[in-house]
């Protein structure tokens, strides 16, 4: 967006961040009860609130905050520039008008590639700092109605969701009496770059009749892809990740897979009785559990039931345009183990006794992620920097890995990592003070009397000091924002 296109914009009095977030949530908490109340409600006239004020500013706040805030788009405008040079009600207004007046349309996402752990490249799409701002006032008003309709089984990208719900359901599906022992581990190829438009459409509509509203997401989907050879590639498929709605679209396609399974779940396998009965004629049960594009099928019965869903999996992708990663999916029983969001889920016995219990640890996969991550923190390249400044930011980096992984039997792995990354420290210690013997260096660079590792009153920590926690099963009754809490005054309307 040119600064020349921002000089007119009509008046508009623009609250202040606090007053429209809470304008923001009363509209949200009346949009979610609506539509919980009726399934079937198709919501109209929705459009209005994509470029109320209140809606904007909140949506300003969001995309200000958010990490990516010092990136640009096509364009090159990132929010400092906006704040600084052009003004945030000025930018605001101009996006607010061009809304109302049907002239607003989305422009090229920037393509980035980001390494993924295999060694092969993530294609990221970065919308300009406009088009964050209508895709997160948009989601501000689609994502409370669809919450409304989203499934218990599905946790990644929602609201007071996260990925140790989806392991903790695991955990305990997987565990007496439950007993759901047989896995089919799935993995869909390319999911974001293969959604279906016309699917995914076809389901935003089932709940949004305002046409300017469906038009609006349609456009993102259609808005095109600048390369990094500065070649533009239009988008016939697929969401791009990196934009602020891409997440609540895919959980809007992929929710299909849930709901195929939980209705068969609610006709055949929702009491105990019916689920005896189906074990008596030889038959399986299963459930779901799926965290975004990744999801598994736990199974009670035997390998050929859970063998047989891989075949219904993919029968309920393709209409969506989606299909498995044949190399990706299989099935594993529960005494293999499998690795799961960075978890390695796995059945084994306890130690000096005979009973089995489920075990969650950081997989391996995980491990040596955060062990490459040391190595390239702390080696011959970053001998330029001083040890205390060394130990903050390598401490930083341990502590938020072990704070994901604490919530599991990771004692020992963090105990393994510290070794791994005192030694490197310790190397790194040696390299840069190469004349020092290693009983000056400790003399020096230790804690008195002790091998920890200290500087300028900053001393090595690493993940031994997160505390290693069970995490609480929340099961099926995980609140929105918008749930009203049992005494609270519900807001009329």
């Amino acid at each position: 967006m040119s600064e020349d296109a921002l000089v007119n914009t009509s008046a508009v009095e623009w609250p202040d961040p606090d007053s429209a977030h809470f304008a923001v949530r009363r509209m949200q908490i009346k949009l979610h009860r609506w539509a919980g109340e009726d399934s079937s409600r198709r919501f109209g006239d929705l459009f209005n609130l994509v470029y109320d004020p209140a809606f904007l500013v909140n949506a300003w706040e969001r995309v200000a905050s958010n990490v990516g805030a010092r990136t640009s788009g096509i364009d090159g405008v990132t929010v400092a520039r906006v704040e600084t040079r052009i003004g945030v009600e000025r930018f605001l207004g101009h996006i607010r008008d061009s809304l109302k007046s049907g002239a607003f349309e989305p422009v090229e996402v920037r393509q980035v590639m980001i390494p993924k752990g295999s060694g092969k490249l993530r294609k990221l799409g970065i919308p300009t700092v406009a088009d964050r701002v209508v895709q997160a006032s948009l989601k501000a008003v689609l994502e409370p109605i669809f919450e409304a309709d989203f499934l218990p089984c599905s946790y990644g990208f929602r609201p007071n969701r996260r990925a140790h719900d989806a392991i903790s359901e695991i955990h305990f599906l997987a565990s007496n009496p439950r007993n759901y022992q047989w896995v089919l581990e799935a993995d869909i190829k390319s999911c974001f770059d293969e959604i279906d438009h016309t699917a995914l459409v076809g389901r935003l509509r089932a709940r949004i009749k305002d046409k300017r509203m469906c038009a609006l997401v349609k456009a993102f989907l259609k808005s095109g892809v600048m390369t990094t050879f500065g070649e533009v590639e239009d988008t016939w498929t697929g969401t791009p990740q990196g934009g602020i709605l891409s997440p609540l679209l895919a959980n809007i396609a992929l929710s299909a897979l849930d709901e195929h399974f939980d209705r068969q779940w609610q006709e055949t396998m929702s009491t105990c009785k019916r689920r005896a009965t189906r074990k008596k004629k030889g038959l399986g049960n299963w459930r779901i559990v799926r965290f975004a594009d990744d999801f598994v099928l736990m199974v009670s019965g035997d390998r050929r039931h859970a063998e047989a869903l891989r075949e219904e999996v993919a029968g309920v992708l393709a209409p969506l345009g989606m299909r498995l990663a044949p190399e990706k999916t299989r099935v594993v029983h529960i005494d293999e183990g499998f690795d799961f969001l960075g978890f390695n889920i796995r059945r084994q016995r306890k130690r000096g006794t005979q009973k089995h219990y489920i075990y969650t640890k950081p997989s391996k996969k995980a491990i040596q992620s955060i062990k490459d991550k040391v190595k390239e923190k702390v080696n011959r390249s970053t001998l330029h920097l001083d040890l205390g400044e060394l130990l903050i930011s390598l401490n930083r980096m341990l502590r938020g890995w072990a704070n994901y992984f604490r919530y599991g039997v990771s004692k020992q792995v963090f105990h393994a990592i510290d070794h791994h990354a005192w030694h490197r420290v310790a190397k790194w210690i040696h390299h840069k003070h190469s004349r020092l013997r290693w009983q000056d260096l400790r003399r020096r660079f230790c804690r008195p009397g002790t091998w920890t590792i200290a500087h300028n009153g900053v001393e090595f920590t690493g993940t031994s000091s997160v505390k290693v926690t069970r995490y609480r099963y929340r099961g099926s009754k995980i609140p929105t924002p918008w749930t009203p809490k049992p005494g609270a005054v519900t807001i009329g309307g």
